[in-house]
């Protein structure tokens, strides 16, 4: 999309709504919006004189308010991160309005473009057996960095309706509500708040583009609907409520409770769809079971008597009154009743897949307090002594768990009672509903079998097949590298392999961007998931099990997000490709997925990467034994001068004192602490990977997401292999991804606010250090890219940045001036602490994928 398009669409549309704020008829709102431009640029003029924050916030004060007190100053400083928190908004609704004139939606990627590249190459039957089998996953999570409440998300959603119609009357009045809606949440969200602000994007998203891709698609290629027998190619997993790990909010009861809200929610779903479909099927043979439908719906939800207890039951109805359709009306709105079919044969009675998700180490806890109940504390002595080839004889042949009320612990008597809770939520929803166990921190084909066998003991005994897929997941540096071994183990173990038989041999594997990236650095943790998929992939094919990858991401890049859908492009046929399995969570589900044009672009956009993948082998997608060792070498060199980073005396004080990092717990907008021990101290392996990489964003330094590659590209330089890298670049859709989210980051930062810290005797040489690496790295970026300016191939990204960093400018000002004063007078001021606090919504909203 050309610039200029751009330009007019969404930057001059900006400017002229941005000024419909002036004339708000609220208390200040005249005065704030009229010194806010003045404030923006004094921000900019200081920052190019090397200006520091509080220089320029001082200047500022002395200008325009020498004669208020430092109450009033901080008062303005306040309405000012208000105002622009809702300028955001109204950027990102400017921007959602235009979706379809700055993105080619039928263009590269789209299913159309797919289906007419495969006509002209006549592949139109692999095509087809490819999505016979192949599914895209989106599991929604709660992870806390989705900081609008649903009253704002309302808002913003009538907001880009008008200003898609150019209303300008309905602007002004939604803009006046957007002025007196509180964006705070005054307390902690609970894991069921959490799951009903994300059910809202089922609802009024998900379930209109899903049935709609499916249906254009099918449609495309002449096949009926009621012929298709794959409903899970596109489908939405859903964490809050199932997430235990390190989130004790999170109980049994939680699970159930948000199973029902899932269920109700697609009744009511259903209900308002069949009432509209029953004012067409007015004729006899049919009407009448159309009315047995909507009661039987209406029953369910409201009445009590469960009248449909599943979705066979619905569909059998269904079933029949196509029939009838069929046999005495010629069909006649057949076409509405078999689209209303592929939605119930889609979301079921369970909307979403639900997960349960919980630490290794917590099992390891509750099997010591079990062992210890049945054999004392010699026994589960002597079990703690033996290897772990023992250990899983052991447990394999252990015959019954103690009751729930024989455990002391309260934790573990709830992880037991989790199994019933997954029993609950199949026997309700259906086995859709829940049918996964995630063990994070996976370390040990022990650990996958600690939960089996806890499955098997709770679940397992009524029924012949244990209905639940238990799916390891790897994390660290340390842990992909060893995962095809455990993986192995288990493939080689007699019972867990006649499990995977009961389960179609479908073994599911989970990998963690985040923690990866944390533990290892960026192109480190990207270059060993993709080894780590190959290697798993090659021991999976040797024992003839069909693996599949979950990808744990997040928006940014350092969290594994950034361009995904080139990303799974460029796996090669080492990658096994049955589905695409990704988290998404915070403002990347607003921002790529909250409005049904967006959520239709972006789902075609992963569904296509990954068809194409497999229908379009291509060098591009290969890497051969040169390229490897050339991603090997800069891999290495990265890793160890971010491990060096890591281990520098003021890296864990700077993360501690400096950034926002301890103001994450306090933001009231996930249901999570902060970090997983307890202890009072900062320890790097309990910090979480949001908080991490969300306090590099809040200082505009994005560490995670770049640190390395210029130390990386710099080594190869040195040895001559410069022009290898280029190549590499050229030749490789993996290396142009990886690099291509590196310049996202690097796009993102700005070093200037944080300036004035080479000063600071404590954090000087830190400060220097980074801001080394990210010049370096930008300089060596543009020449292996060839490019004069970072993200020049993506003109939409690159002003959307600017734009986005130009509103949020003064925010980020306000806060690295009250950080900057904190530092310098050494003590903690509650006034400034609260201006950080308020800053944070606003800096990580305007970046809409910042953790």
């Amino acid at each position: 999309m050309s610039k200029n398009n751009y330009q007019t669409e969404v930057a001059k549309r900006f400017t002229i709504y941005n000024s419909l704020f002036l004339d708000l008829p609220f208390s200040d709102i005249h005065r704030t919006g009229t010194l806010l431009p003045i404030l923006a640029s004094k921000c900019q003029e200081g920052f190019e004189k090397k200006k520091t924050p509080k220089e320029i916030i001082h200047g500022f004060f002395n200008e325009l308010m020498a004669n208020n007190s430092e109450a009033e100053r901080h008062d303005l400083l306040f309405k000012m991160v208000q105002y622009v928190e809702r300028q955001v908004v109204l950027f990102d609704s400017i921007e959602d309005a235009a979706f379809e004139k700055i993105h080619d939606i039928s263009g590269k990627g789209s299913i159309s473009a797919l289906v007419t590249r495969v006509e002209n190459d006549r592949k139109r039957e692999a095509l087809i057996e490819k999505l016979k089998n192949f599914s895209v996953r989106l599991t929604l999570t709660a992870h806390p960095t989705q900081f609008y409440p649903g009253n704002v998300l309302g808002i913003i959603t009538d907001l880009e309706s008008a200003i898609r119609s150019n209303d300008l009357g309905n602007i002004n009045l939604l803009l006046q509500q957007l002025g007196k809606t509180g964006f705070i949440n005054k307390e902690k969200p609970t894991p069921l708040d959490e799951a009903v602000s994300l059910i809202w994007f089922l609802v009024n998203v998900f379930y209109q583009s899903i049935p709609d891709i499916m249906t254009r698609l099918l449609n495309m290629l002449d096949i009926p609907l009621q012929e298709w027998d794959n409903p899970g190619l596109l489908k939405v997993g859903f964490w809050p409520g199932g997430d235990r790990d390190g989130n004790p909010f999170v109980t049994h009861d939680i699970t159930v409770k948000v199973s029902e809200r899932l269920q109700k929610w697609i009744l009511r779903c259903y209900y308002r769809d069949v009432r509209k479909i029953r004012r067409r099927l007015t004729f006899k043979n049919v009407e009448p079971i159309m009315l047995k439908v909507e009661n039987g719906l209406f029953n369910s939800l409201f009445e009590d008597q469960n009248y449909y207890n599943s979705k066979e039951e619905l569909l059998a109805d269904l079933m029949e009154a196509r029939k009838g359709l069929i046999e005495f009306h010629e069909g006649l709105f057949l076409e509405q009743l078999d689209e209303f079919i592929l939605k119930v044969k889609i979301f079921g009675f369970h909307f979403a897949n639900m997960d349960v998700r919980q630490d290794s180490r917590k099992h390891d806890g509750l099997w010591d307090e079990i062992l210890e109940i049945q054999l004392g504390k010699e026994g589960m002595e002597t079990y703690n002594k033996l290897s772990e080839e023992e250990k899983v004889q052991f447990l394999l042949e252990f015959e019954t768990l103690p009751g729930v009320s024989d455990l002391k612990d309260e934790f573990h008597q709830e992880m037991l009672k989790s199994f019933d809770a997954i029993q609950s939520v199949q026997k309700n929803n259906g086995e859709d509903g829940l049918h996964r166990y995630i063990i994070s921190n996976c370390q040990s084909a022990l650990h996958v079998l600690e939960v089996f066998q806890l499955a098997k003991l709770r679940l397992g005994k009524k029924q012949a097949a244990l209905p639940l897929d238990i799916v390891p997941l790897f994390e660290t540096i340390d842990d992909l590298a060893e995962a095809p071994k455990i993986m192995e183990k288990l493939y080689q173990n007699p019972e867990y392999i006649k499990h995977l038989k009961d389960r179609k041999f479908k073994q599911t594997i989970m990998l963690g961007f985040s923690d990866g990236t944390k533990d290892g650095g960026y192109i480190r943790a990207n270059w060993s998931i993709l080894r780590a998929k190959e290697e798993l992939t090659k021991i999976s094919r040797k024992y003839e099990v069909s693996v599949v990858f979950f990808d744990g991401r997040g928006g940014p890049p350092a969290r594994g997000g950034g361009n995904m859908h080139n990303f799974y492009a460029s796996h090669g046929p080492q990658v096994e490709n049955r589905e695409i399995q990704i988290t998404i969570q915070g403002q990347t589900i607003s921002s790529n997925y909250g409005k049904p044009v967006s959520c239709s672009y972006n789902l075609e956009q992963l569904l296509c990467a990954g068809i194409e993948n497999e229908l379009y082998p291509s060098s591009e997608k290969t890497l051969n034994a040169y390229q490897r060792a050339l991603i090997d070498e800069m891999a290495e060199v990265s890793y160890q001068f971010y491990k060096d980073f890591k281990s520098h005396p003021q890296f864990l004080p700077y993360l501690e004192h400096v950034t926002p990092l301890k103001y994450f717990g306090q933001v009231n907008i996930g249901s999570r602490p902060l970090k997983r021990g307890k202890d009072s101290g900062l320890k790097f392996e309990d910090l979480r990977a949001i908080p991490f990489v969300g306090s590099w964003a809040q200082m505009k330094q994005n560490i995670p997401g770049f640190f390395g590659v210029g130390a990386a590209l710099e080594a190869l330089k040195k040895e001559g292999k410069f022009d290898a890298a280029k190549q590499l670049y050229n030749d490789s859709l993996f290396f142009r991804s990886l690099l291509g989210n590196s310049m996202q980051s690097l796009a993102k930062s700005f070093y200037g606010a944080t300036a004035y810290l080479k000063d600071n005797p404590q954090y000087a040489d830190l400060w220097l250090l980074m801001y080394g690496e990210y010049e370096r790295t930008i300089r060596l970026l543009l020449e292996v890219s060839g490019m004069d300016t970072l993200l020049q191939d993506n003109p939409t990204s690159k002003e959307s940045i600017a734009i986005r960093e130009k509103i949020v400018l003064p925010v980020i000002t306000i806060q690295q001036y009250a950080i900057q004063t904190m530092l310098e007078k050494g003590v903690d001021d509650p006034v400034l602490q609260k201006l950080i606090l308020r800053t944070m919504f606003g800096i990580v909203n305007a970046a809409r994928n910042a953790a």
